[in-house]
């Protein structure tokens, strides 16, 4: 059937760089992992021709569908013409606000995943079943002491537990990408370390990871115009020196939370 919506539409695999989900057990597997209520308002960004998009709005109360592509959008609007449980937005979901939603439900366009995530970040929701490519989708969910451990792993343990639940093939979609994919489950939650400047720890983040492979201590020195502490050599004895001595994927999230409370306190102070 998902072939059929292809060919109905005339859509050739890879329309504007596009690849359609039309594997229908991986569509079905992907809305039961988000265990819709009936009562519950769905987002969908880059809904694309409406694979998934039309599985959500069997379950959910309401389905916002986030498409950028103006004959895409035109395909939902045919497509689903007559069922009242969907509204197409016609936006850059980089450029538009967020309806209300109780759950994002969707397959990123990969190109701006990160962007599209920490939007979402921003946001109040109870869970995203989200499909990544599979190297993004590692990064997200990495740990300390880990070669795809970075600034979006930190970040994403700052604000939600992530966790991959599926390994997506290629011959899931048309035309076949040359990547692997991921869906990532996400749910929010309040940090579990306390940050006093919630921009100043994700910008401390940012600035080292841009030099993953320097110890903490050189980083921090280079970045003291950044970070707003032209004095950070004389005050280096004030911070942990076990933190100074290990190098950003070495710590965890909590200890760059700890830096980024003594650096912006000494800051205010000054």
């Amino acid at each position: 059937m998902v072939r059929d919506i292809l060919k109905k539409y005339g859509i050739r695999g890879g329309y504007h760089d596009q690849h359609f989900l039309i594997d229908e057990r991986i569509l079905d597997r992907i809305v039961s992992a988000a265990d819709i209520r009936s009562d519950e308002t769905i987002l969908e960004i880059g809904a694309g021709i409406g694979n998934l998009t039309e599985r959500l709005m069997e379950k959910a109360a309401h389905v916002f569908a986030i498409e950028k592509d103006p004959e895409l959008v035109d395909v939902l609007k045919d497509r689903f013409k007559d069922n009242g449980k969907l509204t197409v937005i016609h936006a850059d979901v980089l450029e538009t606000d967020f309806p209300p939603f109780d759950k994002v439900v969707s397959n990123l366009p990969y190109s701006i995943s990160s962007q599209i995530t920490f939007k979402l970040f921003r946001h109040h929701f109870r869970l995203g079943i989200l499909m990544y490519q599979y190297e993004f989708a590692e990064r997200l969910v990495a740990t300390a002491n880990s070669k795809d451990y970075s600034r979006l792993s930190v970040n994403a343990h700052y604000f939600a537990d992530a966790a991959i639940i599926m390994k997506i093939p290629r011959s899931a979609f048309s035309p076949p990408p040359e990547v692997l994919s991921a869906v990532v489950e996400i749910k929010p939650r309040p940090a579990d370390f306390e940050v006093l400047d919630e921009k100043y720890f994700l910008d401390l983040v940012t600035a080292v990871f841009g030099q993953r492979r320097k110890k903490m201590r050189n980083s921090l020195l280079r970045n003291r115009q950044l970070l707003g502490i032209e004095d950070m050599k004389d005050i280096m004895s004030e911070l942990p020196q076990e933190i100074l001595d290990a190098r950003p994927e070495n710590l965890e999230p909590e200890q760059f939370a700890e830096l980024a409370n003594k650096l912006f306190t000494h800051r205010k102070r000054y």
